[in-house]
């Protein structure tokens, strides 16, 4: 692929295949329909292989951040487009096209509306080929270039409820990115992100070139595996990704907390402990780990083949548990550096760096 026309079938398997790649987070599927087809109706749109950009060119991040289980969570399709016109406040470069931070049932289409408005290319190189909790984890590994300034806009919230509102910073990633957190909390709970220009060239190495792509091939497969029911489309999926079905059962416990932004929490099912932090962080049967972040430990649904993300388990719930090692899936530069993968341990309470690779 070097150049793709998006039609509406490619939203239909983004959705199921973006989703599934979130691994637990990475927003709703209902978000990413609104984006998606916002986009179509918008105007023509391509998916752009890297190679098809000049090396040179000035890339644009976008993303959305927050927790997804607040239940004033709002970021609307014309916050998204909002967050590229704020960069210019920050006398940043105008972008030459733009990225999606990661893949998810509504990231993955982050980036897809302002590209289609504006006429520049959607470029298929993710910061990462999975969700991930932190900005800073999307970040590209930008955060251990000391000279790189962050530059980051948001934009979120319900102006009925008088939650609406724009930001722009630059500075440090990490303050900067705390405080783009702060901001979804203050709009009670999503904002809209553009951030972190960066040369189409850092992308080569940092990002994952292709994740698009994968996301839409992934829901492909299960669209046409569903008509032969849940299972089908999971193993569709898990054997397409060359990953495996763990266990199929009941979600017997749930337990969410949302603060300071995000959500977290511990799940069993099946015969299975999984943790989340937006993402679910580890995966556990009997005191053994099977799976842990950046692994794709995902939850479907047994009765309709449909991901489940954290924000939607209810107790109650029949779910597949699906596991893909980490090294069957693009993954951009952030998901092995042991300083952004370290904080999992404090909030999930479990041992994580000892199960990964780590630079």
């Amino acid at each position: 692929m070097s150049r793709l026309k998006l039609t509406q079938e490619h939203v239909e398997a983004a959705l199921l295949g973006g989703c599934f790649l979130g691994g637990g987070g990475g927003g709703s599927m209902a978000k990413g329909r609104a984006l998606g087809e916002a986009a179509l109706a918008a105007g023509p749109l391509e998916l752009v292989s890297l190679d098809e950009i000049d090396p040179e060119a000035i890339v644009v991040t976008c993303s959305a951040v927050g927790a997804p289980a607040a239940k004033e969570a709002l970021a609307t399709p014309e916050a998204a487009v909002r967050v590229i016109e704020l960069l210019a406040k920050l006398d940043a470069p105008p972008p030459a096209g733009l990225i999606t931070n990661e893949n998810g049932g509504g990231s993955t289409f982050n980036g897809w509306l302002p590209a289609a408005m504006s006429g520049l290319p959607l470029i298929d190189a993710p910061c990462n080929g999975r969700a991930h909790p932190t900005g800073a984890m999307g970040s590209m590994a930008l955060h251990r270039d000391n000279r790189y300034v962050s530059k980051q806009t948001a934009a979120g919230g319900n102006p009925e409820t008088g939650r609406y509102l724009e930001a722009a910073f630059s500075g440090p990633m990490e303050s900067v990115a705390a405080l783009v957190r702060q901001c979804a909390v203050q709009a009670g709970g999503l904002v809209a992100v553009a951030r972190n220009p960066v040369k189409a060239h850092y992308l080569k190495e940092h990002a994952a070139p292709g994740a698009v792509t994968l996301a839409i091939e992934t829901g492909t497969k299960m669209l046409e595996a569903r008509s032969r029911g849940a299972e089908a489309a999971v193993r569709a999926a898990v054997d397409f990704l060359g990953g495996r079905v763990v266990t199929a059962g009941t979600v017997d416990t749930i337990d969410l907390t949302t603060e300071g932004g995000f959500d977290h929490g511990v799940v069993s099912a099946g015969g299975c402990e999984l943790t989340f932090w937006n993402e679910f962080m580890t995966l556990d049967r009997g005191g053994e780990r099977l799976g842990t972040f950046p692994d794709l430990i995902m939850t479907t649904d047994a009765e309709t083949g449909l991901p489940i993300t954290t924000a939607e388990l209810a107790k109650g719930r029949r779910v597949f548990v699906t596991l893909i090692p980490a090294d069957k899936i693009p993954l951009g530069a952030g998901m092995s550096c042991r300083e952004l993968l370290e904080p999992i341990e404090k909030v999930v309470g479990r041992a994580v760096l000892p199960y990964i690779t780590l630079k």
